[in-house]
């Protein structure tokens, strides 16, 4: 059952990096510093939701599957799979994956009109990180 769920879990994160790069792809050609018409926004939506499923499969999925196979009675938080992932070499930043969980939080709720601009911004600039993340 192991290897099937791993393998489950590896085919899941493969469609949806492809997924989160195709609309990477859309959005860096977008100028978030203009004013966006309904096309822009509706991308910009795409990405956003894509990075939140990616990001939430790589470190709800992935490094929580990765700590049960080390210890089985894993049930820690999120957190603490980032902790076990940066010191397994999983991940190379916790605080930077925090920082990614936190705004595939807010990206998944309502925000500030006002924000939306920054918000997309930094899921693009953070993407990067998801897009150069290689499970093992």
């Amino acid at each position: 059952m192991t290897a099937d769920l791993r393998q489950k879990i590896l085919e899941d994160l493969a469609g949806a990096r492809k997924h989160l790069a195709y609309s990477h792809a859309k959005v860096v050609k977008i100028d978030l510093d203009a004013e966006l018409g309904e096309e822009e926004l509706e991308t910009l939506e795409s990405f956003s939701s894509r990075f939140a499923r990616y990001s939430d499969l790589i470190v709800s999925k992935y490094l929580r599957f990765l700590a049960r196979e080390k210890d089985p009675a894993f049930r820690g938080s999120v957190i603490d799979a980032l902790n076990l992932g940066e010191k397994y070499g999983w991940i190379s930043d916790k605080e930077t994956w925090r920082r990614i969980r936190e705004l595939r939080n807010v990206a998944a709720h309502e925000y500030e009109a006002e924000d939306y601009k920054e918000l997309y911004k930094e899921l693009l600039r953070l993407s990067d990180h998801l897009l150069a993340f290689k499970a093992r």
